[in-house]
């Protein structure tokens, strides 16, 4: 069964490149090749996409760098797990380099998805998982009393992933891991230059603890919306 090239919406033919690169996708999206499993071997698929064996080469490789393919010696080419944190690293080096009014409009996207993230965590949240929290608050407190911006924004970046992780959404949490480490370093550089900043900080995510901890999603969506908000003041500043 061969490949037929379907125009792109400017109008030009894809590329040998990109045939293989939609063909191989098109054949994991519709359940023909799953997670873990091999690709049909070089010469099949080829033929198959109507391709040289270069341009197949050229498109596995970039199916590799994108992480839906791996090849391993001795194994051939299998498709990844597909995990989000996975596929979601090329957010994370775009988020890596955004400034400015850029850095706002991620922390404005980053703020939607952590207050839900927080609602989500109240009601499903465990007890061991209440108690994780609270140790792990604990050890941004001495960080805190010695002004050790970079050991207590550690934590901050910590606690935000972990409550995320309370979601038990691995597509939310990877979103917000991606989205976080950038905003966590422009914050780094606000706190060093604003006395008191940490410790209000640590105010606001015991807030979002205790709420969490309650069980009460809409208190925790509002303590999450409080700390966030003076973030973005922060950023804009």
């Amino acid at each position: 069964m061969s490949q037929q090239s379907v125009p792109s919406e400017s109008g030009r033919r894809p590329s040998q490149h990109d045939v293989v690169v939609q063909g191989i996708q098109g054949m994991i999206v519709s359940g023909e090749i799953s997670p873990g499993e091999r690709l049909p071997v070089e010469p099949e698929l080829a033929e198959r996409f109507e391709v040289s064996r270069g341009s197949l080469r050229e498109g596995v490789r970039a199916l590799v760098a994108m992480g839906i393919l791996e090849t391993r010696q001795g194994s051939g080419t299998t498709v990844t797990s597909l995990d989000p944190h996975l596929l979601l690293q090329p957010l994370v080096f775009w988020t890596s380099i955004q400034g400015g009014k850029s850095s706002q409009d991620l922390h404005t996207v980053r703020r939607s998805l952590e207050v839900e993230s927080a609602g989500i965590a109240a009601v499903r949240r465990s007890e061991e998982d209440v108690e994780g929290l609270r140790d792990l608050l604990e050890t941004a407190e001495p960080a805190i009393r010695d002004v050790d911006h970079e050991a207590a924004l550690a934590v901050d970046l910590e606690f935000h992933l972990r409550l995320a992780e309370l979601s038990r959404n691995p597509i939310l949490t990877a979103l917000l891991d991606a989205l976080s480490r950038p905003t966590l370093r422009m914050r780094m550089w606000q706190s060093i230059h604003r006395s008191g900043r940490l410790e209000i900080t640590h105010h606001e995510h015991r807030a979002v603890l205790n709420a969490v901890a309650a069980g009460d999603p809409v208190s925790a969506r509002a303590a999450m919306h409080t700390h966030l908000a003076q973030v973005a003041v922060d950023l804009e500043d």
